[in-house]
């Protein structure tokens, strides 16, 4: 997270007791993108994502009498977001959950040759298509744990599951990625 939790809990105070837009806006600058790509999870077009994560600042606003009240302001976004998610996907009566890819960069040299450039690149692609591959419920655990570099507690309140649950989850993950990594030796 860019922002230390000091300011985040100014933010959601200032909003609370003052009503303040510009603490809202804070809010929202610091989120949006971590917020679009959780939901993005959950919907597969850019423009859905942004309108849910426009009507999670939206709740999150008409609900701010009760922030002070909150003890963990990271579960509780992520927590308005997932609904939000979750009940768009109803909605729409959709089947499966679509998943947009997401790059992780891995490989963060900055002085390399073009060719290994093209095999940092064709390794971030095989590394992408194997998380892609994962059983959704492995494939959120290991995008919050790894990409949104949450802590097991905040992501299993997220996902709304327990510890040992999300434990297990990425231990599949970890371990179904190594699988189909090894079969490719030119990673």
């Amino acid at each position: 997270m860019g922002e230390n939790r000091d300011n985040i809990m100014q933010w959601v105070c200032e909003m609370a007791l003052s009503d303040s837009q510009t603490a809202l806006k804070s809010l929202y600058m610091s989120y949006f993108g971590r917020l679009m790509r959780f939901v993005s999870l959950y919907v597969s077009s850019p423009t859905e994502s942004e309108e849910i994560v426009s009507d999670t600042f939206l709740a999150l606003w008409n609900s701010r009498q009760q922030l002070p009240g909150v003890a963990n302001f990271d579960s509780y976004i992520y927590t308005i977001a997932r609904h939000k998610a979750i009940s768009y996907y109803r909605k729409q009566n959709m089947e499966k959950i679509s998943l947009d890819e997401v790059s992780i960069d891995l490989f963060t040299s900055t002085e390399t040759t073009p060719e290994e450039d093209f095999i940092s690149q064709e390794g971030i692609k095989r590394l992408n298509m194997a998380i892609e591959s994962l059983p959704a419920k492995c494939k959120v655990a290991f995008k919050l744990i790894r990409e949104d570099k949450l802590k097991y507690k905040e992501a299993a309140d997220i996902l709304d599951i327990s510890v040992k649950t999300l434990e297990a989850h990425l231990a599949n993950a970890v371990r179904k990625l190594r699988e189909a990594l090894a079969e490719d030796t030119s990673i």
